[in-house]
């Protein structure tokens, strides 16, 4: 049993996206957890520094995937203008 790449490409393009934002949005709020984490023990305070990177995290993730998903959207709306337009 192989996978067929050609007759499930849509669904591994979508895969794949998913992944990546998932991804992205972990990566973001667990780099800034672990330098709240990190403020939090060097100044001796008690998770102040998490919410607000947590928080910095999420919103900066979130920017991001914001910024990836654009792309996705108008590199695919470029494509299909290209192949009305005789480009394929």
């Amino acid at each position: 049993m192989s996978f067929d790449y050609k007759k499930n490409r849509p669904w591994a393009e979508n895969l794949t996206i998913v992944m990546q934002i998932g991804l992205t949005m972990a990566g973001c709020i667990a780099f800034c957890f672990f330098i709240g984490l990190k403020l939090d023990q060097w100044l001796g305070t008690k998770g102040v520094f998490i919410t607000v990177f947590i928080i910095l995290g999420v919103i900066g993730g979130a920017n991001v995937v914001y910024r990836q998903v654009m792309e996705i959207i108008r590199d695919k709306e470029k494509n299909q203008k290209g192949r009305q337009n005789g480009i394929d």
